[in-house]
């Protein structure tokens, strides 16, 4: 599948972001075609974490929310890191960009702690995700169906749980991101 022509953003919190779930999305999107734009709260780098303590190395952050939209891009990726998917939660303007693509039903993919952006954007209601376990309750709280599963689907919306599902994810975006621009065209 190719996604030549599509431009996807993925966020970075400052701090936090859990590295294998920022790159190997990011790589997979950019070995199909795909144009891969970081977007954070700051500019400058972003230092990425491994396991959530250790740190990791620092990315560059090429555009930070306030100067994006969700017409900007084909989708988004949201990747967790407990630091760091709270830090995003916490930007009411990321929160609004994130509602914004699931309005315009455009892919958004979310693993391990990402979800928790969903669950503050409001938009789980009815739908079926998974995630880390302990967000279990939150995503419940907030309307959805929770299922333990390496990745699940439900209306452009992509989750996973962990960095061991990480090739199972990195497969359903690409695919989910090359099919949205099927229907677009």
């Amino acid at each position: 599948m190719t996604l030549e022509g599509k431009s996807i953003a993925i966020l970075i919190a400052p701090k936090g972001t859990e590295e294998p779930e920022f790159v190997q999305p990011r790589d997979a999107i950019m070995a199909a075609g795909g144009r891969i734009t970081v977007v954070s709260l700051e500019s400058g780098a972003a230092q990425t974490n491994n396991h959530d303590l250790e740190p990791g190395n620092a990315y560059a952050v090429d555009k930070v929310v306030q100067d994006v939209t969700a017409n900007d891009f084909d989708g988004i990726i949201i990747p967790g890191g407990t630091v760091g998917a709270d830090k995003l939660r916490a930007s009411r303007e990321t929160v609004a960009l994130v509602r914004d693509f699931v309005a315009q039903k455009k892919p958004v993919g979310a693993i391990c702690h990402g979800p928790w952006l969903l669950v503050e954007a409001a938009v789980l209601e009815d739908r079926t995700i998974t995630s880390y376990p302990t967000l279990r309750t939150d995503i419940e709280n907030a309307g959805g169906n929770w299922v333990d599963r390496e990745v699940e689907v439900d209306e452009g919306i992509i989750t996973s749980r962990k960095p061991d599902d990480l090739p199972a994810f990195c497969a359903k975006l690409v695919e989910a991101f090359a099919l949205a621009n099927e229907r677009a065209r």
